[in-house]
């Protein structure tokens, strides 16, 4: 797979999730997606995300940076969100933050089956 068309199914991916389109993320995400080192298969995964956008109704993934190796994609998602709660063991309650995540995706017939993934807990710990 070249550059681009990897790019190009991150991008899309990411539009499913930002759209909550649970019905299309099959398209993206192996039945056996790890995330994190856990397996969550993608029910799990779906799972995950649905709790995030139920915890975080404001909820929108933005790519700041994205860097394409296939069968990886580096990936930097900027968040300018208002959890309704604890977010990350923190007391966010209401209160708008903003942070990184920074992601690493290993793909696999154009479909996701390995995540890595890491938060910039600070960065909102500095905003509370």
């Amino acid at each position: 797979m070249i550059k681009t068309d990897l790019s190009d199914v991150y991008r899309d991916y990411i539009a499913c999730l930002n759209k909550q389109d649970w019905e299309k993320l099959g398209q993206f995400v192996d039945d056996e997606v790890i995330h994190n080192g856990r397996r969550l298969g993608l029910s799990g995964y779906r799972e995950m995300l649905e709790t995030d956008f139920s915890e975080i109704p404001d909820l929108y993934f933005n790519v700041w940076m994205l860097i394409s190796d296939p069968p990886y994609i580096a990936s930097r998602l900027d968040f300018d969100c208002t959890p309704k709660g604890t977010f990350l063991g923190l007391p966010v309650s209401g209160r708008r933050v903003s942070f990184a995540e920074n992601a690493i995706y290993e793909f696999r017939d154009k479909r996701i089956v390995q995540v890595w993934s890491v938060i910039d807990k600070a960065a909102i710990e500095a905003q509370l």
